[in-house]
This record gives C-alpha cells, structure tokens and sequence, in this order.
C-alpha cells in the first residue's frame, strides 16, 4: 500500500518556461516496491489525473515488465528559445536527434523558422529534427507552416501534433511530406486503434505517465500499431524512470525517444550520480525493481513550502484517489 499520507509534495524551478509553467511541482509517494511520481498539470482534471496516479502507484507498488533493451536513444528537447539558445542546447547535449517547440504563441513562424536553422546546424546533416506544435494549428495553417519549417530543417523527421484532432491530422497528413506523429490524440483517444485506422499519424508518441502505467502503455502501443516514441511528461527521474521501463520493454523502437528533459528543470530530487541524464544522446534502462529514490538533502531543497500549494496537493490527490479506487 502505498504511504499516501506521508507523500511529499515538490516545486522545482524550470530553467526556461515550458508548456507555460515556470515551476514543476509534483508529489514523491513512496511504496513497497519504491517510489513513484505523481505529478499531472494544474489544467488536467482529477479524472485525467487519475492515470498519472495509476502509473506512480504502479512503480512503487509492482514495478514493470521485464526490459528487451538496456539502453535507449534520445533526443534533446529545445523549448521555445532564441536561435543562440537553441544551438547551445543542442551542442552541448551530445544527441543526435533534437525536438524543438514551435508554435508557443500566434506568430511565432519567424522565431520558429531560425530555431530549427540553428538546430540543423548545431545537428549538422546527418542530424534529425522534429517539431512540436501541441495541437495549436488548424490544417490550412498546419500545411503551410509545415512545408516552411521542412525546408528550414532541411528536412523533418516528423512533426508532433500539428492539429487537435484525429481528422484534422489525417487531411494534413494526406498533403505533407513529413511524417505526422500523434501524441494528445494517442493520449487522450478512447481508442488509440483510430488514429491508425483513419491513418492519421505515421508515429504514436506514448506518453507512460498519462496513460496509467508501463503494462496500460504497451498495450496502447499495441493497438495503435504504429512505430512509438516514447516521450516524457516533465518528471523528476522518479517518474522518467517508469517512461524509460516502457522504452526498454517496447518489442521495437524505431526512433530516439523524448527523455532528455531534466536539462529543463533547475534540479532534481535524486543525488547527481543517480540522476537520469543522457550520456551521448543515450539513457540506461531501470533493471527491474530499481526506481530511483529521493535524495533526502535534495527532497529537502526542492520541498514545496507554501501551506498554500501543499493543501491543494494533498486535496488533489485525495479526490484522484477516489475518481482511481486506488
């Protein structure tokens, strides 16, 4: 059972800002088999909360299926920063593969333009790039911007989530060159089957933490029947590390997976040495029944202090407790 009441609430700085937040904030739960990480935005509400539950409960109940890999790829994430910017993260990250934030606000098309130029050359040719738009585009939009940010690139590996929905991905699929990659609407779809049905998308990206556990992740993997990446939710390596169990029990893995973004965050909540941070462009797989634990000087430093912010948390989880039966 895990020890729901002794939860610890946490509030780490981000380095720049990211999906609109500046601050990470989470809970660390601690059970038989470790801890997990159970840390779902403000705006998601208590019943999409509920497989961020289910998958910290998982990890720190029964852990995960065995790995077929001991290592994966990954790629740097470069968020919505200036061109400079954008190649120092690239350069220093010794990955091969990058995946940049475009779209962050009306407009941002030129901004977006020269941050992949830098990417591409920070990458240099034999590089990939990919492209976040978050569901932001409608398709008229999606097809031109599309067609602009690939020729930037000098050529995309994919583009993730150009529009909201399942239909709209599919009209600009039809009419792009570039693989379309599905990401809220694998994740947020009661059937991920229709997104390959209606061959809306060339690449599931699988988002373990939202979706309620390493074994609920395959077997959305399965029934999407597309070649997945595996992305992260902004954890603290708590949580990354049942996104890199999925990655390590995929059958196949096919493309770098996005699990480089403790570089977003201003710290972490486990010691350095056991930090989850790619070396050269790759991060280890868990063993089995290995979760990272919070680093009792680190928990401390990032522990959240406003009364305020930890009331809501411990209310939060225990509505989501009820809406899981967990």
């Amino acid at each position: 059972m895990p020890d729901y009441a002794g939860a610890v609430v946490y509030a780490i700085p981000m380095r720049t800002r990211f999906r609109g937040i500046t601050v990470r904030e989470g809970m660390l739960i601690e059970g038989p088999a470790g801890w997990g990480d159970f840390c779902p935005f403000d705006d998601y509400d208590d019943a999409e909360a509920a497989g961020w539950l289910a998958t910290a409960v998982e990890q720190c109940t029964t852990g995960w299926p065995e790995p077929v890999r001991d290592r994966v790829p990954v790629n740097c994430t470069v968020p919505a920063v200036g061109p400079e910017h954008a190649h120092r993260i690239v350069a220093e990250s010794g990955c091969t593969t990058a995946k940049v934030k475009v779209a962050d606000h009306p407009g941002s098309l030129a901004e977006d333009l020269a941050r992949v130029e830098a990417v591409r050359a920070a990458l240099g040719p034999a590089g990939a790039v990919r492209v976040d738009a978050n569901a932001v585009w409608d398709v008229d939009t999606a097809i031109a911007h599309i067609r602009r940010l690939d020729r930037a690139a000098g050529g995309l590996e994919y583009v993730e989530q150009p529009c909201g929905t399942v239909d709209e991905l599919a009209a600009v699929r039809r009419t792009v060159d570039v693989r379309i990659a599905a990401d809220e609407s694998i994740r947020r779809a009661e059937d991920p089957l229709r997104v390959a049905v209606a061959r809306a998308a060339d690449v599931a990206v699988i988002k373990c933490t939202p979706l309620g556990g390493v074994r609920r992740s395959l077997d959305v993997a399965a029934a999407a029947g597309l070649p997945c990446v595996v992305s992260s939710a902004l954890e603290t390596s708590v949580g990354l590390a049942a996104q890199l169990a999925l990655a390590g029990a995929l059958p196949e893995l096919d493309f770098a997976c996005g699990l480089g973004t403790l570089s977003l965050l201003d710290g972490d909540v486990v010691a350095d040495g056991a930090a989850l941070r790619p070396v050269d462009g790759w991060l280890p797989v868990p063993a089995t029944g290995s979760v990272p634990a919070p680093d009792p000087d680190r928990l401390d430093a990032f522990r959240q202090r406003d009364p305020d912010r930890v009331a809501w948390w411990r209310e939060r989880l225990d509505r989501v407790r009820a809406v899981a039966a967990l």
